[in-house]
């Protein structure tokens, strides 16, 4: 079992940034594929972006492109999204989560991870 703590949320006006981590305290993540989603208050949870186990790969919903990133520090266990440019729709929880891989591609949809995080709550104002 595999447990994810998400960290970094808070509340921030239109057009600033929020950094988010992820850890799996007392175990590694390296061999696993990486996501963040988010589901906002009467929505379903969609996917925000994904990175590879090492950190090559990475995918991001239409929505965030050019606003956020992903990256990851295997050696700290930790896996980042930097959201920049946040916008009110942006508010939502936050989750973290880990795929023990499906080949090629990075999974985009929650069936295809294996463990979740608790969830840390961004909220922009307008």
């Amino acid at each position: 079992q595999l447990q994810l703590v998400e960290s970094g949320g808070g509340l921030v006006q239109a057009g600033g940034s929020l950094s988010l981590s992820c850890t799996a305290p007392g175990r590694t993540f390296t061999n696993y594929d990486m996501g963040w989603f988010r589901q906002a208050p009467g929505k379903g949870r969609e996917f925000v972006a994904a990175i590879s186990w090492s950190g090559a790969r990475t995918d991001f919903a239409d929505s965030v492109k050019g606003r956020f990133t992903i990256s990851r520090d295997n050696a700290k266990n930790t896996v980042y999204l930097q959201m920049n440019s946040l916008k009110p729709e942006d508010t939502a929880v936050y989750y973290c989560a880990a795929c023990f891989g499906i080949g090629r591609r990075l999974a985009t949809t929650v069936t295809e991870y294996n463990y979740w995080g608790q969830g840390t709550q961004v909220t922009v104002s307008s």
